[in-house]
């Protein structure tokens, strides 16, 4: 694969992306891809040398980022440096950018919602799920995505979150989850506010979503919290 896309050509898919998912105009100003109002999308170092891994950070107040902005990471995959960029940029869209993209409009056109008192959420918070994406090789590559679709992850993840969520003191958190692979090679993340949370991590390598002998089969997801107390 060749070396990683300049940052204003990766800004520019983001800028386009954004506009065909939102249905709203999206633009590249500096290093800002900048939308509706005050929030824009900006791209983190190159911290890993690998052209198919960027850093993206959703900024819900230009004016305010040190305390409106989502940072997440995504990995694609592809033949060539632009198609692995333009496979992480749906890859985010599909889930972080649906749950935040629900979190501005509020009518559950992009992503579900779950009280605070709901079984299926976080208590104490306000649950926005995102998209669940999927991707794999052979038969069984839409067999965690699947599982995913039918399974709950919050009610496993909100036991060992809760403490930490409340020692945050934010009133907005952004949860990754991402799992999956094949038997005797899995893997499981989950990242609260762009870092690694390893009992969390814990939690969902231990449920029982399928691992496929032969083929490779992952599945991921973004849970944004907003506080209700």
């Amino acid at each position: 694969m060749s070396e990683r896309l300049p940052d204003p050509v990766i800004l520019d898919l983001l800028a386009g992306k954004l506009a065909a998912a939102s249905k709203r105009e999206w633009s590249v100003e500096g290093d800002v891809v900048r939308g509706p109002g005050t929030v824009g999308v900006t791209l983190g170092a190159d911290h890993t040398g690998d052209p198919a891994h960027l850093d993206l950070n959703f900024v819900l107040n230009l004016e305010r980022p040190d305390t409106t902005t989502l940072t997440d990471c995504v990995t694609g995959y592809g033949d060539t440096a632009e198609a692995v960029v333009e496979r992480a940029i749906d890859t985010w869209l599909g889930t972080t950018g649906s749950a935040v993209f629900e979190l501005l409009v509020q009518d559950g056109s992009f992503a579900s919602h779950f009280a605070a008192d709901d079984p299926r959420g976080f208590p104490g918070w306000h649950l926005i799920h995102g998209g669940i994406v999927g991707w794999g090789s052979g038969a069984e590559h839409q067999a965690v995505q699947l599982w995913a679709a039918e399974h709950l992850l919050p009610p496993a993840l909100a036991p060992v979150l809760a403490k930490d969520l409340e020692l945050t003191g934010g009133q907005l958190i952004g949860i990754k989850v991402f799992f999956g692979g094949r038997a005797g090679s899995e893997t499981a993340e989950v990242r609260v506010n762009g870092e690694v949370h390893e009992t969390a991590s814990a939690a969902i390598a231990e449920l029982d979503w399928p691992r496929p002998q032969d083929d490779l089969s992952y599945a991921r997801t973004y849970l944004l919290l907003v506080h209700t107390q």
